[in-house]
């Protein structure tokens, strides 16, 4: 076995910033940059972590809360200036810290100057930079796309009587990337920010850049009941031509390209949001010579049942269809999704974080997991997310909520009164927070802190080899990380209950972390006890 070079976005582990709830300085009621500025030094000295990414900070209107650009290459006043911008990267830098931002390729807002040309008239020069189309000869809708947010994916416009589509809300119309004008225009954005200092990019919804060429209906789920699905008909189709066309691969090949131009200093770095399932098709955007994006991002552990035969059936298929000299990634947690602590119950919260930390490639951590945040039980009338306004039921408010840093009034987050925060904090922010963790042996972040601190020193965690291991009781999972000098046993017990493992086989051992916290030293792997939601990393003896 051979240790090769590694890249900062291979070894490291990198954790999601949502601006708006991170850390406001203004008093506002809502983050900013300055804010995350102020929290580096948490994020490097107590956390650990190695790069942070960023959800979107630019101008814009606010349907989509920033998912809905009016402007690439500004930020919005409510998160700060561009030199706020700088600063924060200078510090990130400062602190041996790397900086992802998110770019959103697919759609702009429709108050960018770019579509109000567009919309202007059908001969305009911009015309061709989004996606038109004339209703058909009976006077209906251009094909039977769907949008992700509810309703048709077309929208009608009466200035110059056609249609425009848009895969997320009518505010959020979809660019052409097959016009070579749009794909120059778009990737002079990444050059602004790589300039800027940017050592990476999160693509939105990446693979939506892909659509047919001749607008092709999607066929429907064969036996699916429409009408059970009238609210929402996006999730009855088979999405075969609204996005993933093969042409997407031609731009990730370029936009690659581009990114490689900005190496030499430093690894720059690509992950696209692309929820696939389908292993080999999720797997053809590394590109078949590794050209494409670095990673596509791995969504497939947060659908998966919370049950180990499951989880490693998660890990094998992956690990079995990844390309040669391909990079895997695991997340837990996101912007979209319900907390971990929500999902999986408090009593396996600290499973899942030994779970992330010691897989085999990235692992992204979502803010507030590391204290084990849970959902926030949001009333209808403070709710903001669009998607869960209009599809009931789908609302991601609950998993925004502001960072909790402290007991005070507004838990650290701003100093505005606490109704005028964006969101409401969670009931239990006066014991789930920084603060009182920081001061806490047994606390989830300070597993957290100690998970990471070992990924920093473990060969085996940082680029090892996974090995998984048969012939356990079924409630546990159980696998080697292997590298020169070093071989690590991973055992997670799943269950309510005391579970005893005869891993004999393995020779003997030394503890190095509990997901209790209350353990050390030598372990007898002839009768290795693990508790109920227990998880244990062994040193193993050569």
């Amino acid at each position: 076995m051979t240790k090769h070079t590694y890249h900062w976005w291979q070894t490291g582990v990198i954790y999601q910033v949502y601006p708006r709830s991170f850390q406001d300085s203004n008093g506002d009621g809502i983050g900013d940059l300055p804010g995350i500025t102020q929290r580096l030094d948490y994020l490097k000295d107590t956390l650990g972590i190695d790069a942070i990414w960023l959800s979107p900070f630019y101008p814009s209107p606010m349907a989509d809360f920033g998912y809905d650009v009016s402007d690439y290459c500004n930020v919005d006043p409510m998160f700060g200036t561009l030199a706020d911008f700088d600063l924060l990267v200078k510090e990130t830098h400062r602190r041996n810290l790397r900086i992802i931002i998110d770019f959103v390729p697919n759609h702009t807002s429709d108050q960018h100057a770019w579509f109000q040309e567009s919309r202007s008239s059908l001969d305009n020069p911009k015309r061709d930079w989004f996606v038109w189309r004339s209703p058909k000869a009976d006077g209906s809708l251009p094909n039977n796309w769907q949008s992700h947010f509810g309703g048709s994916a077309w929208e009608w416009d009466s200035v110059t009587s056609q249609y425009y589509l848009h895969s997320f809300l009518k505010e959020q119309p979809d660019i052409n990337w097959r016009n070579p004008m749009v794909k120059a225009a778009m990737f002079a954005v990444i050059r602004f920010w790589l300039e800027r200092g940017v050592d990476g990019f999160r693509l939105d919804v990446a693979h939506y850049i892909g659509k047919d060429i001749d607008l092709r209906d999607n066929p429907w789920i064969p036996g699916i009941n429409l009408e059970e699905h009238k609210d929402h008909l996006y999730m009855a189709q088979n999405h075969l031509y609204d996005k993933g066309d093969p042409y997407a691969h031609e731009v990730f090949r370029e936009f690659r390209q581009l990114l490689d131009s900005y190496s030499s200093e430093r690894p720059r770095y690509s992950v696209g949001e692309i929820h696939i399932f389908d292993w080999k098709h999720w797997a053809s955007y590394y590109g078949e010579n590794l050209d494409e994006l670095h990673m596509p991002f791995n969504f497939a552990l947060m659908v998966a049942p919370w049950q180990p035969q499951s989880l490693r059936q998660v890990v094998d298929s992956l690990e079995a269809v990844l390309p040669t000299g391909a990079w895997p990634n695991y997340v837990l947690g996101n912007h979209d999704t319900p907390r971990l602590a929500s999902r999986y119950g408090k009593e396996n919260v600290r499973l899942a974080a030994l779970l992330l930390l010691t897989l085999r490639g990235t692992p992204t951590l979502y803010q507030g997991e590391e204290l084990g945040m849970e959902n926030v039980d949001i009333p209808y009338e403070r709710q903001k997310d669009p998607y869960g306004l209009n599809v009931p039921g789908f609302g991601r408010d609950l998993c925004r909520t502001p960072m909790q840093w402290d007991a005070t009034p507004t838990a650290g987050f701003s100093s505005a009164p606490i109704e005028k925060l964006w969101l409401p904090l969670a009931g239990d922010y006066q014991q789930v927070n920084v603060q009182v963790q920081s001061n806490q042996a047994d606390s989830i972040l300070a597993l957290y802190r100690q998970l990471l601190a070992l990924r920093k020193t473990s060969t085996a965690l940082q680029w090892g080899d996974y090995q998984p291991i048969d012939n356990v009781p079924t409630s546990c999972y159980v696998f080697l990380r292997l590298a020169e000098g070093q071989k690590l046993l991973v055992a997670l017990n799943f269950a309510d209950q005391l579970v005893v493992l005869d891993l004999s086989t393995l020779g003997s051992g030394n503890l190095l972390v509990s997901t209790e916290l209350d353990r050390q030293g030598r372990i007898d792997l002839n009768h290795l006890n693990l508790r109920g939601h227990e998880g244990v990393v062994i040193s193993l003896s050569s």
